[in-house]
């Protein structure tokens, strides 16, 4: 069967006015939620984790406004995982990768991975780079370690936006990723509490989002199911994909962040200076003459 990882945004319970009361995004994210598995070579829980911040990732993308713009999601936690970090742009693009990639934990029950186990208390930062002199940042404890929770809770908390969020990653027993996709629903400020019990009473007869891909069902009939009696309009959609932009140029950038005393003692050394991207895993090599002619 052959996957195609998309996501759609939507406006839905116009009111009297002709005004949406709600946006919503919904996202099938299979493809790229395997390629961060095998890109970091997983565990289990640590790709449900990654997975449903990954999945999060590109919806919250899809907010900014211009191509430039970066956002970043950061979870510290104490537990194994340690921690993990995302960052999406508004073209569909996202990468990320655990702290400890081969952190497990038992599952919580048989079909339930611990991923709240896994990630322990922490916080959530929330990093929105929109080229100004300073990036807006927020950051919120963890209600769960569960992903999903602790987004609603930033967007309630920080950002006064009450939400609704729901992700799923489904991993096969050979650790490949069966399905992978989620629902972001925003109320808008002037919306009625009508609406806001509706979608909650939708969201209580909703099946795991899991359930529902693995039957086949897509971003769209996640949005209808969810938003139902709302009148929901798809206002666009796009690709979304697991890339990394690293550069042998971004790499020299973050070689020379080190400072000038420790890259002269590296270089001293007289060998080859390797630095490995976290995101993709490639490495880039500096021979100590070039990594001269960079402090020069």
């Amino acid at each position: 069967m052959e996957y195609r990882d998309y996501m759609v945004r939507a406006m839905g319970a116009r009111n009297a006015a002709g005004e949406p009361q709600v946006r919503a995004f919904a996202a099938t994210t299979r493809n790229l939620v395997e390629e961060a598995r095998r890109i970091h070579d997983q565990s289990a829980t640590a790709t449900a984790a990654l997975g449903r911040l990954l999945t999060v990732g590109v919806m919250m993308g899809d907010m900014m406004e211009e191509d430039s713009d970066r956002l970043t999601l950061q979870i510290r936690g104490s537990g194994p995982v340690r921690g993990l970090t995302v960052t999406a742009d508004n073209q569909g693009n996202v990468k990320g990768y655990c702290v400890n990639p081969a952190a497990d934990l038992p599952p919580k029950s048989p079909g339930h991975l611990n991923v709240g186990g896994l990630v322990g208390p922490g916080t959530l930062t929330v990093i929105r780079d929109m080229g100004l002199k300073e990036p807006y940042a927020g950051t919120v404890d963890l209600r769960s370690g569960e992903i999903a929770e602790d987004l609603a809770w930033y967007f309630a908390s920080s950002e006064q936006v009450p939400s609704a969020v729901d992700l799923g990653v489904l991993v096969d027993t050979d650790l490949s990723v069966a399905s992978a996709g989620g629902i972001l629903l925003q109320m808008m400020p002037f919306a009625e509490d009508g609406i806001i019990t509706r979608l909650e009473q939708n969201l209580s007869h909703l099946p795991h989002i899991t359930t529902l891909l693995g039957e086949g069902d897509t971003p769209e009939q996640l949005l209808q199911q969810a938003m139902e009696g709302l009148d929901v309009e798809i206002t666009g959609s796009k690709p979304v994909q697991y890339h990394c932009n690293c550069s042998r140029e971004r790499v020299e950038k973050v070689l020379l962040s080190l400072g000038r005393r420790e890259l002269e003692g590296l270089i001293a050394e007289g060998k080859d200076i390797e630095l490995c991207c976290e995101f993709c895993g490639k490495k880039y090599s500096f021979t100590p003459e070039e990594a001269r002619a960079l402090l020069q």
